[in-house]
């Protein structure tokens, strides 16, 4: 079995202090789960005999390790437990490798995932903007199945938003709040609308070069809800490629309508729901006084109106 110091060496150690920051979410603090993750990852490597061949990957929540097993390349990760990250087992599993990474194995109540292993180097952000929102919308096309039980619902996301919206009558424009609420109130009566498993988080990194397939969709954080919500995340990165002033609206429109045509969603649809996210956006960049992501996001919401 690896030790414990053998174990926290493949993480990156200002990773660690990050985590620590993060409130618990009806689990640990991060700071606590930061302390017992060199045990942790020491008892899944030996639990699912894997030997590590390099050092661990980070994301926001997660620390990722490529190791072997029986010769065969694999990835273990491990989450930091969130509301956000609890189905993603779930979710991997009712794909089962169809667009997305394949799960090999998973200990949800330790937030640990034994996956298939892709190229961590090459996603799309690389690629022709276009061509990667091709990929993205073929890709959210064969994942938008019917969502199984236990994957939290659109409904109860957007009641929370409701919730939210009086909070910041002096930190976010008053009109985006009252387009939002607006909004909120129609798109939550659509028909089937906690009906789609959703990814939620499909961006250009969110996106590996695989193995048996040209692209797969990594890390997902899943919703039972409307396929046109899944269409921000296609926002939020490459973003000096949007120009400014008419050139920014004309690209931003313009990746929505490129992965629209490729998913088989209504971009009317998609737009409005970029507008009810991009708002919930805006409340949290107010909340924590990051005027960048609250200007991106105003920004952004703006680009929807015709």
């Amino acid at each position: 079995m690896p030790s414990t110091t053998e174990a926290a060496a493949l993480i990156p150690a200002g990773w660690r202090e990050q985590v620590s920051l993060l409130p618990a979410e009806g689990g640990p603090s991060g700071a606590a789960w930061a302390a017992g993750l060199p045990r942790l990852l020491a008892d899944l490597l030996d639990h699912w005999d894997l030997s590590p061949t390099g050092p661990g990957m980070t994301g926001w929540t997660a620390v990722v390790v490529p190791v072997t097993r029986d010769g065969d390349p694999l990835v273990l990760k491990v989450v930091w437990p969130h509301h956000e990250a609890a189905a993603e087992p779930l979710a991997l599993r009712h794909w089962a490798g169809n667009g997305a990474v394949r799960l090999v194995a998973a200990e949800p109540s330790r937030g640990a995932l034994l996956l298939e292993a892709l190229d961590p180097t090459t996603d799309l952000q690389g690629e022709p903007v276009e061509d990667a929102c091709e990929v993205i919308g073929g890709l959210l096309r064969r994942l938008h199945v019917p969502a199984p039980p236990r994957v939290r619902t659109l409904s109860d996301w957007l009641e929370r938003q409701l919730g939210r919206l009086p909070q910041h009558a002096d930190t976010v424009p008053r009109r985006m709040l009252d387009q939002a609420e607006s909004l909120m109130r129609q798109l939550g009566t659509v028909p089937d609308v906690d009906g789609t498993l959703l990814h939620t988080d499909l961006h250009f990194q969110n996106v590996l070069a695989a193995g048996r397939e040209r692209w797969l969709a990594i890390d997902p954080k899943p919703l039972a809800g409307r396929p046109g919500f899944e269409l921000a995340p296609v926002l939020w990165n490459r973003l000096d490629e949007l120009g400014t002033g008419s050139a920014f609206r004309w690209s931003v429109r313009r990746r929505l309508q490129v992965v629209c045509e490729a998913a088989g969603i209504d971009e009317d649809e998609a737009r409005a729901w970029v507008v009810v996210r991009e708002t919930a956006e805006a409340m949290s960049a107010a909340d924590d006084g990051d005027r960048d992501a609250l200007t991106l996001a105003i920004s952004l919401a703006k680009a929807m109106d015709d």
